[in-house]
């Protein structure tokens, strides 16, 4: 055997995987920088630059999966997956506070499992936008999304799979509920707050009438 041989294709093989590694990497750290832009951009109501971001943060993805795709060990390394997730939240998101239908993990080119974890957390996104709705007295907008984060949270209730299977589903999903009980509080509260509030104004304008 050739030792010198032998060596220099582990070393062009290692060499090849350690350069894929460290682009992938770079491209999946964009994407969820990017991701995280198109969030802030969502929730100023910029939706001409979140649609920007989103498809960039798109095209960043899909490069990394592109440079990753010849290398299994390294794809399948977690950061990809992380990039993945964030683009969904990302998605989601912008869908489901502009009241778009929900594209699914097909249309947006992310398998089941980050899908899941980028739809979990987007409903962090989709509180705080209920949230901003309240303070500005804009209860049915509120209520609306509220009834989405509800849905959603039956939709993981139905999925009954082995953690192993889906990432912590079942734990994304306990977080799920407890974030939408939270919300379902604040909401009722903000709700009776209102109605208490306008009885007082119309009691005081019968008064001075």
């Amino acid at each position: 055997m050739d030792f010198q041989d032998l060596a220099e294709r582990l070393r062009v093989a290692l060499d090849s995987k350690n350069q894929a590694r460290e682009k992938g990497l770079l491209l999946s750290r964009k994407a969820i920088q990017t991701c995280a832009r198109a969030i802030r951009s969502i929730h100023r109501e910029e939706w001409e630059a979140a649609e920007a971001l989103k498809a960039e943060a798109r095209r960043l993805v899909e490069e990394a999966e592109k440079v990753l795709r010849d290398h299994p060990e390294v794809y399948h390394g977690g950061f990809l997956q992380d990039a993945q997730k964030e683009y969904a939240e990302a998605a989601i998101t912008y869908a489901v506070i502009r009241g778009l239908p929900l594209p699914g993990p097909d249309e947006l080119g992310v398998p089941e499992v980050p899908y899941l974890g980028g739809m979990a957390e987007a409903m962090g996104e989709v509180r705080r936008r209920i949230l901003d709705l309240l303070r500005r007295g804009k209860h049915a907008e509120g209520e609306a999304l509220l009834g989405v984060m509800d849905e959603i949270y039956y939709l993981f209730t139905s999925l009954d799979y082995p953690d192993a299977l889906t990432g912590g589903l079942r734990r994304s999903t306990d977080l799920l509920r407890s974030l939408v009980e939270r919300t379902r509080g604040e909401f009722t509260i903000s709700v009776i707050q209102r109605d208490l509030r306008d009885a007082l104004q119309q009691k005081e304008r019968l008064l001075r009438g």
